[in-house]
């Protein structure tokens, strides 16, 4: 007999485990973060991805941010994967949906390495980010580090197990004072619906120093990834890494 229907049942209760955590984060406003990335695989070294995220202060109200990105990967070892992307960032005022004037207007460059260890069925990643920032109030530089843990779970289907645990811890720094500027923490879980397409549902936490380019301290996290293969190679094993943010 299938185990599916049992997995299915520890997916939706792992997302009501979220979703309670969320609740009682006890933060005076509960916003939302949701994601949609779309990459293409050239072959098993070189892919493309663009993505969009909105969000917002309230549960999905006061939306005050949008981003659209995109770039390039180049996976030079299993272990090893190199990107450059760039994006467009727009942050506007609190108090309602997009309020004008904008709190920040923004064009971005970086380049950035991960490194990725196996032990047994958990998958460690170290993210290292450089960030060029062009925006309204002048150009600014930030330096991001993410170390991260995934595990895969449920009954492998095609090569690949549906289900995917995740939690990571993000710090971002400048170079100027006061030189720290964000601490994010993200717990998620993921259901693969296809070898090339999964939803994930998260929780996210992140404490600021006063800065214009983001506000709000718990989301809830949602979002969906689709990977496009070449037709005429051999599709790339599932993508195991932690979701881009």
């Amino acid at each position: 007999m299938s185990q599916r229907p049992t997995f299915n049942k520890l997916f939706v209760t792992s997302i009501f485990l979220i979703i309670h955590i969320f609740t009682a984060a006890q933060s005076p406003e509960l916003g939302s973060w949701t994601a949609l990335n779309l990459k293409y695989s050239f072959n098993e070294k070189w892919s493309a991805f663009g993505e969009i995220q909105l969000r917002s202060l309230k549960f999905y109200n006061h939306f005050h941010y949008h981003e659209f990105k995109g770039g390039l990967n180049y996976r030079m070892h299993p272990n090893v994967k190199l990107t450059v992307g760039a994006g467009h960032y727009d942050t506007y005022k609190e108090g309602g949906n997009f309020v004008l004037p904008k709190n920040n207007n923004e064009f971005r460059m970086w380049p950035q390495v991960v490194l990725l260890q196996n032990v047994g069925s958990l998958k460690f990643e170290q993210r290292y980010r450089t960030e060029m920032r062009f925006s309204d109030n002048g150009y600014r530089n930030r330096f991001r580090y993410r170390l991260g843990l995934t595990l895969p779970f449920g009954t492998a289907q095609n090569g690949y197990k549906p289900f995917l645990v995740s939690v990571s811890e993000e710090i971002f720094f400048t170079d100027k004072e006061p030189y720290f500027e964000r601490n994010r923490v993200i717990l998620t879980v993921g259901y693969k619906i296809h070898k090339s397409t999964s939803i994930q549902v998260g929780y996210l936490h992140q404490f600021d120093y006063k800065i214009n380019d983001e506000s709000g301290r718990d989301f809830l996290q949602l979002g969906i990834f689709i990977d496009i293969f070449k037709s005429r190679i051999a599709e790339p094993s599932p993508d195991l890494d932690l979701k881009d943010n």
